[in-house]
């Protein structure tokens, strides 16, 4: 009975002897060096600290502190442009007509004002409200019709090039505005859009101090809002967006209209500091923005990139456009510069999203 007993005792489960942990690929907890690769303003980061180091030997000049303002100057004015033209191709879409869009809102506040001898505050309203418009204009034309970006903005890009110059010569007479710095307000203005301050005795552009503002705003966006997680979700895939609730319809246009708003702000930068607007300038500027936003880390394709790395793609545009004329070389190598530098930003991110992404 007794080894009856015994039999009907439960067995005690011996643990096993500890081995190897299983994975499936999907735990895998990737290095820190593999993450901060995955960050899509490293690759431009690195780019534009070789390109400073370049220029600090090849351009002695650079080293001083009002050589490195107008450097951040020039980077600033692009600058401005190309983060809501990032956030744009975050969200799939890309504008052509962004450049032009700079001209026509600096022509209308110039033409407005003196025309109709009011205050330049109201031209710069109206160009605001002009500019806004062009780029709701867009984004609806892009959402009712599905037509891609390229299409709908290169026909905006035409039939802004042809108004800017056929509406200034038909209203001065010329191919540039009046010149309006004694009007009413203008001070003011300019105050805002192109005053300069000194620091360490160097002056200083506004624009850099608002470059930096709007940088820091769109990184804020982008990673901390709803708005931000739409922006990528609509250039991911905008049908699997719909299908979870992203207005994609609203993301779309709004995007579309914060470039508008950055024209606005880059034409009022031009019209204060120059007093006057050229109505044939802005061509090719737009492929200046876009270069940015990819040297930058943002793809073609949508869904990817950052605030931050336009930032340092439009600081490696000011500095090898200055660098180039510090070093006292031939400027009509800056666009070959500028093909290099795309292609090799173009050629770094992929090679980064390689490497971070693999296991």
């Amino acid at each position: 009975m007794m080894s009856m007993a015994r039999q009907a005792e439960p067995a005690v489960d011996t643990p096993p002897a500890p081995g190897p942990k299983q994975t499936d690929g999907r735990t895998v907890r990737r290095s820190p060096v593999l993450r901060l690769l995955a960050r899509p303003e490293v690759g431009v980061f690195l780019g534009a600290v070789a390109v400073v180091v370049f220029f600090l030997f090849a351009a002695p000049p650079v080293r001083d502190a009002g050589s490195m303002a107008n450097i951040l100057y020039q980077s600033s004015v692009i600058g401005i442009m190309a983060l809501p033209v990032a956030l744009l191709m975050i969200g799939g879409e890309f504008d052509l007509s962004a450049g032009v869009a700079v001209v026509t809102s600096a022509l209308t506040a110039s033409m407005l004002s003196y025309q109709l001898t009011m205050n330049v505050w109201m031209g710069v309203i109206v160009a605001l409200a002009v500019s806004l418009g062009i780029g709701a204009f867009n984004g609806w034309m892009l959402v009712r019709t599905g037509l891609p970006s390229f299409l709908v903005t290169l026909g905006t890009f035409l039939i802004l090039q042809g108004v800017n110059l056929a509406v200034t010569k038909l209203v001065t007479g010329n191919v540039a505005t009046d010149d309006i710095s004694d009007m009413d307000g203008f001070e003011q203005a300019k105050s805002l859009f192109a005053s300069s301050f000194e620091v360490g005795g160097v002056q200083v552009k506004i624009t850099v101090v608002w470059w930096l503002v709007f940088a820091a705003l769109a990184t804020w966006v982008l990673l901390r809002t709803k708005y931000g997680n739409w922006i990528f979700a609509v250039g991911g895939n905008k049908d699997s967006a719909r299908a979870v609730g992203v207005p994609v319809t609203f993301t779309k246009i709004s995007l579309f209209m914060l470039v508008g708003f950055g024209a606005w702000f880059v034409g009022m930068h031009n019209l204060f500091s120059f007093n006057t607007v050229q109505s044939g300038e802005g061509v090719g500027q737009e492929l200046i923005y876009i270069a940015a936003a990819v040297i930058g880390g943002c793809l073609l394709t949508g869904g990817y990139g950052s605030a931050i790395g336009p930032v340092f793609g439009a600081f490696m545009f000011g500095m090898v456009q200055q660098g180039i004329v510090y070093a006292g070389w031939n400027p009509d190598w800056f666009k070959a510069f500028l093909g290099v530098m795309l292609l090799g930003a173009v050629l770094i991110n992929l090679w980064v999203q390689r490497t971070a992404t693999r296991r």
